[in-house]
């Protein structure tokens, strides 16, 4: 993070692949979906790097390792409509908490940090599932992929919770897993911080843009608390 520059006073965390491993949740959805539609099977090495760019896009990107551009538009509603089906029914069921999230959380609260979850899952997954998981009441704001007109990697979501916090994008830090985030932080004039644990579309952590890669959610809130005790 840059030296000189203002202190952060909040954060913008990404949820899956940054505070849940939810790809099994997501085998299990998926494959539900694949049985109605007399699909086989597939597993979470297939699927993990079609996560993070939200629901459409995954199933269509799933559909195409059976079906043709014409198939998938004929059977695309009745896919993501078994799709959303099976992920309400199981949603947290197999998903679960990367270490040091919740003492992380924690950290960066106490720093007086505000904070909001911006995730490309849609809102009707993610408010029940940050509920299920003891994660929401550390957030003040939350933003599912279809809460707004457009999804990360566009800026507007974070744009949005500047807005709503009333801060300067320079003030604000986007902490995530993928390229999705950095560059929605990096098109916001946000800071941005990334893990390597996630998913980045089967990616290396390290060709995102980032202003530094953190082991953990604790870890970035040591690297926030130094880089705001020496702020201007």
């Amino acid at each position: 993070m840059k030296s000189g520059a203002a202190a952060i006073q909040a954060a913008i965390i990404d949820l899956d692949g940054t505070m849940l491993h939810t790809v099994p949740d997501f085998e299990l959805a998926l494959n539900g979906m694949r049985a109605d539609l007399k699909l086989g099977p597939i597993t979470q090495d297939i699927i993990e790097p079609m996560v993070g760019k939200g629901s459409e896009k995954l199933i269509r990107d799933v559909l195409a390792l059976d079906y043709d551009a014409a198939k998938i538009d004929a059977v695309f509603d009745q896919a993501m409509a078994a799709y959303q089906r099976h992920y309400l029914a199981i949603n947290g069921e197999r998903a679960t908490l990367y270490p040091d999230v919740i003492e992380g959380l924690r950290a960066l609260q106490e720093l007086g940090l505000r904070l909001a979850c911006v995730t490309n899952k849609p809102i009707a997954f993610t408010t029940p599932l940050l509920d299920r998981k003891g994660l929401a009441p550390w957030f003040e704001l939350v933003y599912g992929g279809d809460s707004l007109p457009k999804k990360k990697p566009d800026p507007l979501p974070l744009q949005q919770v500047c807005r709503d916090f009333g801060l300067p994008p320079s003030a604000v830090v986007a902490i995530g897993d993928s390229s999705n985030d950095a560059e929605a932080a990096r098109a916001a004039g946000c800071f941005v911080l990334t893990v390597p644990y996630g998913y980045n579309h089967g990616m290396p952590v390290q060709t995102i843009n980032s202003d530094g890669i953190v082991n953990s959610l604790l870890d970035a809130a040591k690297l926030i608390s130094a880089h705001n005790s020496t702020s201007n």
